[in-house]
């Protein structure tokens, strides 16, 4: 299975057609997080409506999964914590989001909300929980914010990562997390778009201007992924023990 991670487009509509152009090389697209942008002229709810047309023309053009994040978020749940209330009418769209799974051959995604509290950080930890005990050969976690202390949370001045997050892959092992949020790891000397925490591989690709995306390309059968960016690529093969050294500075 191939996979292309992007995140953190925020509104970026030229970054959005050119996901659109390349969904078809993959068995599956990732959006993990931050679809809108708060500090846009256009409103969210204007925004929200564009996207979603994004998010089934990715659907009709291979399988999608999207999770949300702190962008994304335009209201109160029914335990008054934010939400990203929208994602409901991408769902009954067809579009596997917040809360659901995708089983594709061996592999399970999980779809994992931003939460906001109490209440959807518990519910978060519970279905993580449940999953755990009947997970197949493969399971892959979307989740929009990078473990704190790991290199894909490193800003350039401090870490600025999840603090649940890392108890949760040292509890249930995922073997991959795909991550975005923090935007400026990849393009940080002591940052990264890989870490290693055991068994389990983080990605976040980050986040530049102009057209294209950065994005990471993850190819199950190979064992590889591959960042890429306006600084270039790089790549590693995830049957390593640790990350391989930066290349690109």
């Amino acid at each position: 299975m191939r996979i292309l991670l992007v995140s953190d487009l925020h509104y970026s509509l030229p970054q959005f057609d050119w996901v659109v152009g390349a969904a078809p090389s993959f068995d599956l697209v990732v959006l993990a997080g931050d679809h809108l942008d708060i500090s846009s002229p256009v409103s969210l709810d204007a925004q929200t409506v564009v996207i979603r047309q994004y998010f089934s023309l990715i659907r009709d053009a291979t399988q999608v999964a999207v999770s949300s994040g702190n962008h994304d978020l335009t209201g109160p749940d029914g335990h008054g914590e934010q939400s990203a209330l929208w994602l409901d009418l991408a769902r009954e769209a067809g579009i596997p989001t917040d809360g659901d799974s995708l089983l594709i051959a061996d592999t399970l995604i999980t779809i994992c909300p931003w939460w906001d509290g109490p209440a959807g950080r518990d519910a978060l930890q519970a279905r993580l929980a449940s999953a755990s005990a009947d997970r197949p050969a493969r399971w892959i976690w979307v989740y929009h914010w990078p473990p704190l202390g790991s290199p894909t949370c490193w800003t350039g001045r401090r870490d600025y990562g999840d603090t649940e997050l890392g108890g949760w892959i040292d509890a249930y092992r995922p073997d991959l997390v795909l991550a975005g949020h923090v935007h400026e790891p990849p393009f940080k000397p002591a940052g990264s778009w890989n870490d290693r925490i055991g068994d389990t591989w983080i990605f976040n690709p980050g986040h530049q201007i102009g057209p294209v995306p950065t994005h990471i390309e993850i190819d199950l059968a190979a064992g590889s992924a591959v960042w890429r960016s306006l600084l270039g690529e790089e790549q590693l093969q995830m049957s390593d023990k640790a990350p391989p050294p930066r290349t690109v500075f």
